[in-house]
């Protein structure tokens, strides 16, 4: 087992996990609206999949991203059959990205992170108010 968690090391994890949710959400957004000319084809949505981290020596708990994986979203039909990519039936799978909720998530993501900074902005400053006290 290694050095047990700092606020630092907790921190830095919590910011890791959020760039990683910003990173799944932007990709989410490049694909909205995407068509492809199957249903297994369509892009499907990703997301960041964290668990809880606990450090029994410091007491402190972190996050750990565990994976990205793809939500099982059905891709939307629709009929289109002058699209290049038309099936047999002339229609077209467009990927299942909500841009709302995408964006939802992306605000959530980058809050977070700033509450990260300033958790560390807090601690650094404590941190010299203590080295300053004779």
């Amino acid at each position: 087992m290694g050095q047990p968690f700092t606020l630092f090391d907790v921190a830095q994890r919590g910011m890791s996990a959020q760039l990683v949710r910003m990173n799944a959400a932007a990709s989410n957004l490049a694909n909205a609206g995407t068509v492809s000319g199957s249903e297994d084809a369509a892009y499907k949505p990703i997301r960041a999949v964290f668990a809880e981290d606990l450090d029994r020596a410091s007491g402190l708990a972190s996050v750990e991203v565990q994976g990205v994986v793809r939500e099982q979203a059905a891709a939307v039909r629709q009929h289109n059959p002058d699209h290049p990519l038309a099936d047999e039936n002339g229609d077209v799978w467009v990927a299942p990205v909500d841009e709302n909720a995408e964006m939802v998530e992306m605000l959530e993501a980058s809050r977070q992170y700033q509450n990260m900074v300033e958790a560390l902005s807090t601690a650094k400053q404590l941190m010299l108010d203590t080295m300053r006290m004779k």
